[in-house]
């Protein structure tokens, strides 16, 4: 009978060096459907490059759903239709896996059975009636957000949808911070990344995407405070959203999975272009 393997390191990985390529390489390969070949080594080192460069693989799958976007909206397609097109276009880049891993955690959390129990439930490949709930709803917002933003002008709405793929990822960052809860099996995608990133370099990366998004705030907005604000603010109530969610399942499962690192950068989008809707003047 094989022994029971060790849990996860408690911390983040020693400080052995990561070339950017393998880094780039993990966090395109394994977030998105563009095609990139993630590294062969899998360890931890190369996993916290992958999640520092997380909002990079946000950023890439942005600009591809504006340019769609402007496409639709330049043969005068509609609102409506180019914001659901948009959002499906945005799930497909990611292959879907952080809406399946919003459903997984909405099945789970809403099992209400012991942790272990719950966790079995959420690698179940069918979505039970939580996970089709929560999934349909969130879809639902993210497109009623971006249909609304289409009528407030089409450099708002594009970089919301810019800013709020960014900040998706950059939930997945924060959450692999060195004192964020651990993971609660020792194997899968979760065991990996889970407290990969130091949590200054965190902070720094949560910082520099406040700001790109007050930045770009800014310069789409006609009034450029109103812009800034919103940009700062789709930022900070993104990460708080996927903080108290990343904290919840923490208490609930005993840990963190790859599910709810998806379900995190599922929310933490979806609030981001909420922010961004409800700040449009």
């Amino acid at each position: 009978m094989n022994a029971t393997p060790p849990p996860p390191p408690a911390g983040p990985p020693p400080a052995t060096r990561t070339d950017a390529r393998s880094a780039l390489r993990f966090a395109f390969g394994t977030l998105t459907v563009l095609p990139v070949r993630p590294p062969e080594r899998w360890d931890r080192p190369t996993a916290r490059g992958g999640m520092l460069c997380a909002p990079l693989a946000g950023l890439a799958t942005g600009l591809v759903v504006c340019l769609l976007s402007w496409l639709l909206l330049e043969l005068e397609a509609g609102a409506l239709l180019t914001a659901v097109l948009a959002v499906a276009l945005g799930a497909a880049l990611s292959r879907g896996l952080h809406l399946d891993g919003l459903a997984d955690t909405a099945d789970g959390l809403g099992s209400r059975r012991p942790a272990a129990e719950a966790l079995r439930v959420m690698k179940r490949s069918d979505i039970g009636p939580f996970g089709v709930l929560v999934l349909l709803l969130t879809v639902l917002a993210q497109v009623a957000a971006v249909a609304e933003l289409y009528g407030h002008g089409r450099p708002r709405a594009l970089t919301a949808v810019v800013c709020a793929a960014v900040v998706s990822r950059a939930a997945l960052t924060w959450a692999c911070r060195a004192d964020a809860p651990p993971a609660a099996r020792p194997d899968g995608m979760g065991a990996t990344v889970t407290r990969t990133v130091p949590t200054g370099a965190a902070l720094a990366v949560a910082g520099a995407v406040a700001f790109a998004s007050a930045v770009a705030g800014a310069l789409a907005w006609d009034r450029p405070a109103v812009g800034a604000l919103g940009g700062l603010l789709s930022v900070l109530v993104a990460l708080a959203a996927a903080e108290l969610l990343l904290r919840h399942c923490a208490r609930r499962f005993g840990g963190l999975t790859g599910d709810v690192l998806g379900a995190c950068a599922e929310t933490a989008g979806t609030a981001a272009l909420l922010v961004w809707t409800v700040t449009a003047p």
